[in-house]
């Protein structure tokens, strides 16, 4: 309870002063996000990164079109049927946009939100919510079907000998887990790979050591892995104890910022995932943003990748207010939507792929690289960006397991 009352001061305060007063009514926006629940320490830093751009929007970029942005966060909890409640709120409000956090609330709020016909982007890039209809309902980025064809093409890419790679996949017996099941079989179906196993398991599963260790006995040469940050590092764990060295590939979910603490020693250099965002190195001008956003509000003190994704819906939104104004003259939310579906390889400095909405396609992109993940919590690329099955990929580095 302390905790819970902790954060809904802090970001009650984050609230009031994002709702800043001015002459022409605020653009007001509404994000219901995980600060309390498991996993919670994502959504804390995707609410960081998303209230920082929208501060810098209003305080350094005068708003948008002369209006600021007035953002209101809440806490969930990782509980979709509050996820509902609070989204039925914002609808009721009728405010101009929403985010949501995970795939439980998003595909649940569709039909809330297809009936108040408020554009809204979900943090959770599961491609379920992508299942028509689609109108209104966002993903910022590429789905898990982008992540699953982007880590097979990869392990293709590195393998060595001439049988096809041997491919086992550990997950979460959720949707959240059965995301990378599908896609992964068509591509390795398509492309010469083999997928030895499955192994799923419940999320509160403490040893995971059977499950891993059936995918030795199939002759697993890779794992793919979709399951929070936490059990990756029960893998890795499980992995030693029965002397398992085979590198380990997961989606763009798989670190938060509790992450390396709990991996320090386990990590070591057999880590990677599919991430589509933008690095400290990259020489581009969302990496600055990114530094002067860190500089300026010191929220977070290193790169993390949920403050990323939290400037990139928060930026994908500003945007969309923006095109808004300058095709239909008037900030709203049936305006707003119109102008995300004219969206056509925008921009974002290299923050994200290039983003493209149209009236029947959501995804935003479908471009991503592999990234090694280091102990340091730091991250280095393995390959370039590309897209999966258009011969594109190049690899820059070789994950080995050590």
């Amino acid at each position: 309870m302390k905790k819970l009352f902790i954060f809904a001061v802090i970001f009650g305060f984050l609230c009031i002063g994002l709702a800043v007063s001015s002459g022409a009514q605020p653009i007001r926006v509404g994000a219901v996000i995980n600060l309390t629940g498991p996993a919670s320490s994502w959504g804390q830093y995707h609410a960081k990164g998303h209230t920082d751009y929208t501060k810098y929007v209003n305080e350094v970029k005068g708003g948008v079109a002369g209006r600021k942005i007035d953002l209101t966060i809440v806490d969930h909890a990782y509980k979709p049927p509050e996820g509902v409640k609070l989204v039925k709120k914002f609808c009721e409000e009728k405010v101009d946009m929403i985010a949501t956090w995970d795939a439980g609330t998003g595909i649940m709020i569709k039909p809330i939100i297809q009936e108040h016909k408020i554009p809204t982007i979900n943090y959770s890039t599961f491609q379920g919510l992508l299942k028509p209809p689609i109108d209104y309902i966002y993903l910022p980025f590429g789905s898990y079907i982008l992540d699953s064809y982007a880590v097979l093409e990869y392990i293709k890419a590195i393998h060595k000998g001439k049988d096809a790679p041997k491919v086992g996949l550990l997950t979460y017996n959720n949707a959240y887990g059965k995301a990378i099941h599908d896609p992964s079989k068509e591509y390795a179906a398509k492309h010469g790979i083999n997928i030895v196993g499955i192994e799923e398991f419940p999320p509160p599963t403490v040893d995971i050591t059977t499950e891993v260790m059936r995918l030795k006995e199939k002759g697993a040469e890779y794992l793919f892995v979709q399951v929070l940050p936490e059990a990756i590092i029960r893998a890795l764990r499980s992995m030693d104890r029965i002397n398992y060295s085979v590198p380990v590939f997961g989606t763009w979910t798989a670190t938060d910022p509790d992450f390396f603490k709990l991996g320090k020693g386990l990590i070591r250099n057999r880590l990677a995932m599919q991430f589509c965002g933008v690095l400290p190195g990259d020489k581009v001008w969302g990496m600055k943003l990114m530094e002067d956003l860190m500089a300026k509000y010191k929220t977070v003190d290193k790169f993390d990748t949920s403050y990323w994704e939290g400037v990139v819906v928060a930026m994908i939104m500003e945007r969309a207010m923006h095109r808004a104004s300058g095709l239909f003259g008037t900030i709203n939310a049936e305006n707003i939507n119109k102008a995300m579906e004219t969206f056509k390889n925008e921009d974002f400095g290299g923050l994200v792929p290039p983003v493209t909405y149209t009236k029947d396609y959501h995804e935003g992109s479908f471009l991503g690289r592999i990234v090694q993940i280091h102990e340091d919590s730091t991250y280095s690329p393995m390959s370039n960006f590309f897209t999966p099955g258009k011969g594109e990929i190049k690899v820059l580095k070789t994950l080995q397991a050590k």
